[in-house]
């Protein structure tokens, strides 16, 4: 049987099982890991530690809320740029340099103290996030295109990777801060372990990245696609007005889903949840990214319009709005496996959407688009949700307002149309 050397280029026509094929399903785990940096650990694990840095640095929700907003802020500015580097470089490339600055601005976020350089810290590590989710999902939605069949389970298989970052995070973060107690602003340690978790992540990307960048290389030239349809596809260009309200409805779900991933832990300590709790509301909601890949790829590979966005949108709002409403625990593990479920699976859909009206030559555009009023809600988001919660009606009010905040985008997303 002929084995394929390390320097034999990869098939990318040929079937999963097929000796010196390209391993699909392996290479989308692999890929998840850029997510589970990305997103998971880089962004989401602040939710772990806010409380212990509010607490310790005397802060107010607005300022804790504005660690994410300049996180957010500086994913914007990574997203803005992103198309303009991938035209001087690989994907694979910018996959793997923005995993390892990740690494570096997460480790920094320990050794300060002041609101000021910490803000600067979150906002270059919002940077290198970009960079990372952007050209890690064009890869993801490049392998979904040579599996037409299983494209939406291998976009889900990416994204779900931000469910593993949360679940290492949610089993990490409270261990440290524990065995750290004693020492003098204990929260920095967690900062230092989530940045050597990013570190063994980049490492382990390497292989992902050399693979495909072989496949790329080594692929053949794409035969012209037959049918007025698919001649109409490949030479459609990616304009903002055509995917108008599927945006919209995008950036109603960066303004909510941002709010509480960002407080629900602050407002789950402030009802009076235990650490062991807490640890396992936040593991369950991992288990559940990780898990709807499977439950939401049929709704992905179905809908051309934005009934996915629609749909995803609105579901979040009911998981957003449950621990406002009630603290009863079984209600509240429904908020977080629910959310957890969904909230990547809204992500997907983009993704998505963009695959399924647009030419590959527009996939990057139609992303960076995406990513770029994502980017935008979540400015908004965590720096209004913290305000509202220094006001009367706290934390709960905040989340009423994420709640609303989806729904709205859940409308907007409704009204686009396939083209």
């Amino acid at each position: 049987m002929h084995r394929r050397t390390p320097s034999t280029p990869l098939n990318p026509e040929a079937p999963e099982r097929t000796p010196g094929a390209t391993p699909y399903v392996r290479l989308a785990l692999a890929l998840s890991l850029g997510a589970a940096v990305s997103l998971g650990i880089t962004r989401f694990a602040y939710g772990l530690l806010l409380p212990t840095m509010r607490a310790d640095l005397g802060w107010s929700y607005t300022l804790a809320g504005a660690m994410n907003t300049a996180n957010a802020l500086g994913y914007l500015l990574g997203a803005l740029a992103t198309p303009w580097l991938m035209r001087r470089s690989s994907p694979t490339a910018l996959l793997l340099w923005g995993s390892a600055l990740a690494t570096v601005f997460m480790a920094l976020s320990g050794f300060f103290t002041s609101a000021t350089p910490l803000l600067v810290q979150r906002g270059l590590a919002g940077v290198a996030s970009a960079l990372v989710f952007i050209a890690g999902g064009l890869l993801a939605a490049r392998l979904g295109a040579r599996q037409p069949q299983r494209s939406g389970f291998l976009l889900g298989l990416y994204y779900g990777g931000t469910g593993l970052g949360i679940v290492l995070s949610a089993l990490g973060v409270p261990w440290v801060l524990e065995r750290a107690a004693g020492q003098p602003h204990a929260w920095t340690w967690a900062w230092w372990a989530l940045a050597l978790l990013c570190a063994l992540a980049t490492a382990l990307l390497a292989w992902p990245a050399r693979l495909l960048s072989a496949s790329e290389a080594g692929a053949p030239a794409q035969p012209a696609s037959g049918g007025h349809a698919a001649g109409k596809l490949a030479q459609r260009v990616f304009r903002p007005r055509d995917f108008a309200f599927a945006l919209a409805g995008y950036t109603g779900f960066g303004v909510g889903y941002i709010g509480y991933m960002t407080f629900v832990i602050a407002l789950l300590r402030e009802q009076g949840s235990s650490p062991g709790a807490v640890t396992l509301f936040y593991s369950l909601l991992g288990v559940a990214v990780i898990a709807s890949s499977r439950i939401w790829a049929g709704l992905l590979d179905r809908h051309k319009n934005g009934q996915a966005l629609a749909r995803l949108n609105a579901l979040l709002g009911v998981a957003a709005i449950l621990p406002a409403l009630t603290t009863a625990w079984p209600l509240v593990i429904a908020s977080g496996l629910l959310f957890g479920a969904v909230f990547l699976s809204v992500v997907a859909s983009t993704t998505a959407l963009v695959r399924h009206n647009l030419p590959p030559a527009q996939w990057a555009a139609g992303i960076s688009a995406f990513t770029i009023v994502f980017a935008a809600g979540q400015i908004v988001g965590p720096t209004v949700v913290g305000f509202i919660a220094d006001g009367p009606g706290g934390l709960a009010r905040g989340l009423v307002f994420s709640a609303l905040a989806l729904w709205v985008g859940a409308a907007l997303a409704l009204r686009q149309r396939a083209l």
